[in-house]
């Protein structure tokens, strides 16, 4: 009797069949897959019947609960997926064995490497748009938390927990009072890990600028030295001004720290009219108003401003008639040179001939004259002899003041006519 008790006792464990869980890998990293194995270990004899198996955790069944595969995979595992694992076995005849549990911990990768970058790249936004500012870890597993502050103060704008690897925040329209520096942090258990700062400059576009003329008095003179001054109210720096006359660039000045930028300018009496100037800081250019500046010709110079252009006027008009006329008259008179008297050479005095007769009277004078044509270059001169012929007194007459004016008046009076020989031979 004793035996047959120490049979039984002996009959159930050579007959069970023995399980055994393992996970494939052993530690598992959060964000992979883990797979259950439950293996068999089959006895020296061979159990009738399909078997089925399920999967649990911590007193919970896996999905899909019984089934007749003995393996599970776990797609991805985070580490609240950390517990106590087994699995179970069930025959035909419904006897249910249970494998030994077994003690699977996920671990999780720290985040490190965490950035701030911003759209639009590099940190310039237009006042009224849009800005993005992303956070991202290169590694990192689990559930991150995304903390965005501003200033050096850090001043916490938002906070996000989400599980990947990057997170966004946006401001809808930015304000001038958004130019500053950022920086983010990413924290996933084992301590915040923060990024660099990045600068955010938020770009105004200019206002239209103001032109002022600025002078040593009123009104502006030829000679003066004008400041051409042109400032935009706001807009963000560096700002490119242009300065015109009249739409005719006169020069540009930049102002890399903002405010407004000057041109000097030496007056003549052209630079009457309108003036304005242009802002651009790459936003957009803007144009001032025209400013009328009405410079002042001092007497002096109006006067030989005006016979300046007075002159210049007739020499564009009678000019070319003058010159024609002349070439005309020069070859007129070229034309007429006696041929005996080469071209350049004056023509030799004729020696004054006197006559005398024998009378104790003298006679009357008479007067002889000679006309002789002098060419040199493109000149042609009259020179005009005048002799006088009588008889010799013993006592000369006194002389008129009317006989010395004689001579030299008929030359210049023959001379300013341009009386030719022929002319005067005729006339005689």
């Amino acid at each position: 009797m004793l035996l047959g008790l120490m049979l039984m006792m002996c009959a159930p464990p050579c007959e069970l069949t023995a399980l055994l869980l393992t996970a494939t890998p052993s530690r598992p990293v959060e964000g992979g897959s883990v797979t259950l194995a439950c293996n068999v270990l089959v006895p020296s004899r061979r159990l009738d019947g399909p078997l089925q198996f399920c999967f649990f955790r911590d007193s919970r069944v896996l999905w899909p609960g019984w089934s007749s595969s003995p393996e599970l995979q776990l797609p991805k595992v985070w580490r609240e997926d950390s517990g106590s694992y087994w699995c179970e076995e069930k025959t035909m005849a419904a006897r249910v064995t249970r494998s030994p549990r077994v003690q699977i911990q996920v671990q999780r990768v720290p985040v490190c490497n965490v950035s701030l970058e911003t759209q639009p790249p590099g940190g310039q936004v237009q006042k009224g748009e849009r800005l993005a500012l992303i956070c991202m870890v290169a590694r990192g597993t689990g559930d991150i938390t995304f903390l965005w502050y501003k200033g050096a103060l850090g001043l916490n704008l938002e906070t996000k927990t989400q599980r990947s690897l990057a997170a966004k925040f946006e401001i809808p329209a930015v304000r001038d009072s958004d130019t500053d520096k950022y920086y983010c942090a990413a924290d996933n258990g084992y301590g915040p890990s923060l990024s660099e700062l990045v600068s955010v400059t938020v770009r105004i576009p200019v206002s239209r600028p103001v032109l002022t003329i600025r002078g040593p008095g009123a009104p502006a003179e030829v000679g003066d030295v004008v400041e051409l001054r042109c400032e935009a109210q706001r807009g963000s720096p560096p700002i490119l001004y242009r300065f015109y006359h009249k739409n005719v660039t006169l020069g540009r000045s930049s102002a890399h720290a903002g405010g407004g930028a000057s041109f000097n300018l030496s007056l003549t009496a052209e630079h009457s009219g309108n003036y304005s100037c242009e802002a651009d800081n790459g936003l957009g250019a803007q144009r001032s108003k025209a400013v009328p500046l009405n410079v002042t010709v001092p007497t002096e110079d109006r006067k030989e401003l005006l016979a300046s252009g007075i002159l210049e006027g007739m020499l564009g008009v009678l000019g070319p008639v003058i010159l024609a006329l002349f070439c005309c008259g020069l070859r007129k008179r070229l034309g007429r040179r006696p041929s005996g008297n080469p071209r350049g050479s004056p023509p030799s005095p004729v020696p004054p001939a006197s006559s005398y007769v024998n009378s104790p009277a003298p006679l009357q004078g008479q007067s002889v004259y000679e006309n002789a044509n002098v060419v040199r270059g493109d000149e042609v001169y009259s020179l005009v002899y005048h002799t006088q012929q009588e008889w010799p007194p013993a006592v000369p007459p006194p002389r008129t003041r009317v006989e010395d004016q004689d001579a030299s008046a008929i030359y210049f009076r023959l001379k300013k006519a341009n009386v030719t020989d022929e002319d005067y031979d005729d006339a005689m």
